[in-house]
């Protein structure tokens, strides 16, 4: 994916430096397409101008056929704007990747210490509940991105999940004792880490607004929940608007209200994400009704405003998902799934997706599209994608 291209590209360019902990350190660009790395300003010698920096790297980026522009802005940004068709083809190329478009290898060559999946810690509170989740779904993100994860059998929880500088190279982390103890760790395949279940509490609190509001209101809710004394929010800027605004979201850690996680309303984020699914499958299946399938491919005739936003907004899932695990932040993918479904709201409730009968093979990828990165998002959180709500 678009993303996960750009930051190899960058630390290509970059060379040894750049390869530092594997972080372009991207943020989203004045327009749909456009990436602007920090890397320069953290690559400088003392005295160096960015800008000097970023001029190198732009030249060395500028003979890439799937970039248009890369320039140097402001103050030392490296600028990297990708080509229409670049952007338009990350319709096929997510809804043929599948799950695999949330995977990287970000991480790659880095290892996380994590508890087994099973029941979150039983009958606590929302704070302790959060923070049992937050670490598998570090773990989850962390796998996506292409680290190695290591379950200890005998540990029964692990502590919050901190930045992933402080995370071992996988060369340390593999010189185990050779005897093979119950302590051990043992290395999960990421597949086989993202398919384990999430299971919450059967009795307390949170058991009870599961109950009432569904398990996966309550994930979600639980997900996006920040550390206490701190703010949610995507890293390196929005891609989106919100959801209509928060409705009873959490705030530093803050516990959830159920009557509010149960509300069918898109200013419900629980909902929201869901709902923005559902809005993209029903788009791909009223059209197989009618005998339409997506075919060929065009890349100019998705040119829409609209469209074009969901299509950056999709390009970034990799990096969120990259970003999440380092920072050991799960609430910030959370937060950029609650823009993505914002975006494909948006998008699917145009005239040119609900007039089914004579939508575009193009729209119809992009619909594919939208509904697998959501579903991919979902999935890694541990909740149900619904084809229809």
């Amino acid at each position: 994916m678009i993303t996960a291209e750009l930051r190899r590209a960058i630390l290509a360019a970059a060379g040894p430096d750049g390869a530092e902990d594997g972080d372009p350190l991207l943020r989203p660009g004045p327009a749909p397409g456009s990436y602007a790395s920090s890397l320069p300003f953290r690559l400088a010698r003392p005295g160096q101008d960015p800008r000097e920096v970023a001029a190198a790297l732009a030249g060395r980026l500028a003979g890439e056929p799937w970039i248009a522009v890369a320039e140097v802005t402001g103050r030392g940004f490296l600028t990297v704007t990708v080509t229409h068709d670049a952007l338009a083809e990350l319709a096929v190329r997510i809804a043929q990747a599948g799950p695999a478009c949330m995977q990287s290898d970000a991480l790659c060559g880095r290892s996380v210490p994590a508890a087994p999946p099973g029941p979150l810690v039983a009958a606590p509170g929302w704070p302790q509940v959060r923070a049992a989740l937050a670490a598998q779904l570090t773990a989850r993100l962390a796998a996506a991105a292409g680290a190695t994860v290591f379950f200890y059998p005998e540990r029964p929880s692990v502590p919050a999940p901190a930045p992933f500088p402080a995370v071992q190279p996988e060369s340390r982390s593999a010189a185990q004792p050779e005897s093979r103890s119950a302590a051990q760790p043992i290395a999960q395949p990421t597949a086989h880490l993202i398919a384990q279940p999430i299971t919450l509490p059967e009795d307390g609190p949170v058991a009870a607004a599961a109950r009432y509001a569904g398990a996966d209101a309550v994930r979600f809710a639980l997900a996006r929940m920040p550390p206490v004394g701190s703010v949610g929010g995507p890293v390196g800027g929005s891609v989106g608007g919100p959801v209509g605004g928060p409705v009873g979201g959490p705030v530093g850690g803050a516990a959830p209200v159920a009557a509010v996680l149960a509300r069918h309303v898109l200013a419900n984020p629980a909902y929201a994400v869901r709902y923005a699914h559902a809005a993209a499958a029903a788009v791909l299946r009223w059209a197989a009704a009618l005998g339409t399938r997506p075919a060929g491919f065009t890349p100019r005739l998705l040119a829409e405003p609209g469209e074009l936003a969901l299509l950056d907004a999709l390009s970034w899932l990799p990096e969120r998902v990259a970003v999440a695990a380092r920072r050991g932040r799960p609430d910030e993918f959370a937060g950029y799934l609650e823009e993505l479904a914002a975006r494909t709201i948006e998008t699917m409730s145009t005239t040119s997706f609900t007039t089914v009968s004579s939508i575009s093979s193009e729209r119809l990828w992009l619909a594919d599209a939208a509904r697998t990165g959501l579903a991919a998002g979902l999935g890694l959180l541990g909740i149900g994608a619904p084809s229809r709500l």
